[in-house]
């Protein structure tokens, strides 16, 4: 595998506090000054990281102020190679020598027509041989908006499935679709996790009910919940806490929908390009959707939003969804370099990798420190929950696959009836925890199983935000999220190397141990 190249100081030792020459840092707190005077209140990033970028290359940022950062944010996922990396800044320089047009709106372009060429070299087999290619605006919600629009022309229907717990951006229908939702037209689904399972039991039998759940709201005639036009769903919940799917789960979610005529939307725009240990996370489990959501690594680093969906949901009407700015030449030149430079290096085989040992290496702090509750991830996608003191639980993972499941190939096209509904005595919680080999009740009162969760510990976002603070006085830059904003995120680049990934941990587990000794928390 090729090696990226790597800014001086990126595999820097612990970062060390300096005092900033005067004018440095005057200059510094100015900028940061006026962005508070000047900018909305919305700002979200800048509030929690109040640092000034002025060079960045690989993992690597240096502040206005002279220090230098290992970026675990990594734009929220969209810098797969990290930032400045030379086969994108190439790409870039060299549209913008050729005197090639930047804004063509929809036109055909070679620079376009060589970014479908490596996308559709990268998509799941069985969506690459008959897709079709909508571009969008800029932003990932944007694609999101005309993935509903899609399935609601080609269904005729006009309701969807979403997951509690998502985020598919924050224009209006696809805030419908995420766990902030206020004025809510999307009917929710249980996702299924272990730490906090909706049931109370986690692993393979928490993830049947929450299938077993969805096929009783798509069933049962008096659910309250219409055929929708798709459901909407991300292999790995980022925002929602760093929650992959259970690849079982996602394969029965495929044979749901599939047998009932309803399109499936998986939203890729955080997920997506190798991120996971896959190029595309559903490849995990082996299902071809409908239709795929695509934005952040697709671009290169810059503003780029597609969406990819099988040919014969391919209903449009001239111009039924259209943007200015969708024809952004730079991105779709830079998208083209990463996508060839993730696939030619075996990039997503490093991020499965190096992902599994940063998985282990943080699961063994969870048991030095009581503070954190849970490690959870997949590749370079990785979430560590701060939670209050008290006993920690036990890890689960997957899901069995579901006695009784049936339906076409998980790669098949929709098809088939609505489904029969399901017998009277299979309803409720406790007729679902009964149909999976789960008593609710015996004689003593409620029964926990073996692998059931006990009680997970409540959430700590005052912690998770203490963790960060101090996991930026030591140079690393990570994000929070979570339904409590209390899980601390690492989203580095896949072009990492083993030293700027043991560094990375060495000062996360520095931030935590100072966090613990501050708030009287030690090891649990």
């Amino acid at each position: 595998m090729a090696v990226t190249e790597t800014a001086p100081g990126e595999a820097m030792a612990e970062h060390t506090e300096v005092e900033e020459p005067s004018a440095t840092r005057s200059a510094h707190e100015g900028i940061l000054r006026r962005q508070s005077a000047r900018e909305s209140a919305a700002r979200t990033y800048a509030r929690a990281l109040p640092i000034v970028p002025v060079r960045a290359r690989g993992l690597t940022i240096e502040g206005a102020d002279g220090r230098r950062y290992l970026d675990c944010l990594s734009g929220a996922g969209t810098l797969a190679l990290g930032h400045n990396h030379p086969v994108v800044l190439e790409a870039i320089r060299k549209v913008l020598d050729s005197g090639a047009p930047l804004h063509v709106l929809d036109l055909a372009t070679p620079v376009k027509d060589a970014f479908i060429t490596e996308l559709f070299r990268t998509l799941p087999p069985g969506l690459a041989d008959h897709a079709r290619v909508q571009f969008c605006g800029p932003a990932g919600t944007d694609a999101v908006e005309a993935a509903f629009k899609l399935v609601r022309a080609a269904t005729g229907r006009n309701g969807m499935l979403a997951f509690a717990g998502a985020y598919h951006g924050m224009t209006s229908g696809a805030l419908e679709a995420s766990g902030d939702a206020f004025d809510v037209r999307v009917a929710r689904l249980p996702y299924p996790q272990d730490y906090r399972c909706p049931f109370g039991v986690g692993g393979p039998h928490g993830a049947e009910l929450a299938a077993r759940w969805t096929e009783s709201v798509l069933d049962d005639p008096k659910s309250g919940v219409p055929m929708p036009a798709g459901m909407i769903l991300e292999p790995v919940q980022g925002e929602g806490g760093v929650l992959p799917a259970p690849d079982a789960w996602m394969r029965r979610m495929r044979r749901i929908t599939a047998d009932r005529s309803i399109p499936l939307i998986a939203d890729e725009v955080q997920t997506g390009v190798g991120r996971t240990g896959a190029f595309w996370a559903v490849e995990h489990s082996g299902i071809t959707p409908d239709v795929m959501v695509l934005s952040k690594a697709i671009g290169g680093s810059l503003p780029l939003a597609v969406v990819v969906y099988r040919e014969e949901l391919d209903v449009w009407e001239p111009g039924a969804h259209a943007g200015t700015f969708r024809g952004n030449q730079l991105a779709m030149a830079a998208g083209t370099a990463t996508m060839a430079y993730v696939r030619e290096n075996g990039l997503t085989e490093r991020a499965a990798t190096l992902g599994a040992r940063m998985l282990e290496q943080l699961r063994g702090l969870s048991r030095e420190f009581s503070v954190i509750g849970d490690v959870r991830g997949r590749g370079l996608m990785i979430g560590v929950e701060i939670v209050e003191e008290g006993a920690g639980g036990g890890e689960r993972s997957g899901m069995a696959e579901p006695r009784g499941a049936n339906g076409p190939d998980e790669t098949g096209r929709p098809g088939g009836s609505r489904g029969s509904r399901g017998s009277d005595e299979d309803c409720g919680a406790a007729g679902l925890l009964d149909s999976v080999g789960l008593s609710s009740t015996d004689d003593a009162g409620p029964v926990v199983m073996p692998g059931s969760i006990a009680s997970p510990r409540p959430a700590s976002p005052e912690l998770a935000v203490a963790v960060q603070r101090e996991c930026l006085r030591r140079g690393l830059i990570v994000e929070l999220g979570g339904r409590h904003a209390s899980v601390v995120r690492l989203l580095p680049p896949l072009t990492i190397t083993d030293e700027q990934a043991t560094a990375v941990l060495d000062r996360l587990a520095d931030a935590v141990a100072a966090v613990a000794r501050g708030h009287g928390r030690g090891a649990g």
